[in-house]
């Protein structure tokens, strides 16, 4: 435990130094001399010894005289962060990765009542004429994250949501609660949404449900993209490409929640 005494400046260097040992280890460096670790963390070896001995004694490094080594007890660093984070949080390291992997846009929302809030988004270009951003909110029955979220939520919802009605917003794809119930019941079976172009002119999307630690559904991630006009690929081609990386993010994002019980 460090001193009240100290200095804020040895304090912070400390700290520093501290986490420098605790970082330098890694997949090809899981057990380590003396001597790796002061090259890795470039302390001295009186130095990295110094820091080494202290965390040994705090229980987070082991030794068998010659290697040091991570016990489990690091984990509890990364738990302690996910224990705090929000849902939000979790989600926006994973759609970054998500975005810059299939070079598409990538959002997550919550269904309230009828209609989908976005809760986190990564964009790579503006395809939409409407801005999108975190509070954005359009009808859940026009979009991917939307019918995801009426197919795997309470049936009362979706039963209200089917009564009230709704209407196209580009005269493309569904417009009747029939046709809509019966693409709710493929979502369940297939386990995702496909929407072509009928929020607007132009857009598609691929959305998959994102479960939380009790295999209830939380929210809902897609993945946007342009249609081409010279491309003959259809919609279901499309989203077949992005799915894999889709499911993985959504895989994710669950085993941090699961983490952070």
């Amino acid at each position: 435990m460090v001193s009240e005494q100290a200095t804020p400046s040895a304090s912070v260097q400390s700290l520093a130094r501290g986490l420098a040992v605790i970082s330098c280890f890694d997949a090809e460096h899981s057990s380590m001399t003396l001597s790796e670790v002061a090259v890795r963390t470039e302390l001295s070896r009186a130095t990295a010894r110094r820091f080494l001995l202290t965390l040994q004694e705090l229980g987070y490094v082991r030794s068998n005289g010659k290697h040091f080594e991570l016990t489990s007890k690091v984990l509890q660093l990364g738990y302690s962060y996910l224990s705090s984070a929000t849902l939000p949080q979790m989600i926006e390291p994973v759609l970054e990765d998500l975005s810059a992997k299939v070079h598409e846009s990538a959002s997550a929302s919550v269904l309230d009542g009828s209609q989908i809030v976005y809760i986190a988004r990564v964009h790579t270009r503006s395809i939409m004429r409407v801005g999108i951003s975190v509070g954005t909110r359009f009808p859940a029955v026009n979009t991917s994250m939307g019918r995801v979220l009426l197919a795997f939520g309470s049936e009362e919802l979706r039963e209200e949501v089917l009564a009230a009605g709704f209407a196209s917003r580009t005269g493309l794809g569904i417009k009747t609660p029939a046709a809509l119930r019966k693409e709710l019941e493929k979502i369940r079976t297939q386990g995702y949404a496909v929407v072509d172009q009928e929020l607007e002119i132009g857009l598609r999307s691929v959305a998959v449900p994102i479960y939380n630690a009790d295999g209830v559904v939380a929210a809902a991630m897609n993945v946007s993209m342009s249609v081409h006009t010279a491309s003959e690929q259809s919609a279901e081609e499309a989203a077949q490409a992005i799915l894999p990386s889709l499911l993985e993010a959504a895989g994710q994002v669950r085993e941090a929640i699961v983490a952070s019980r």
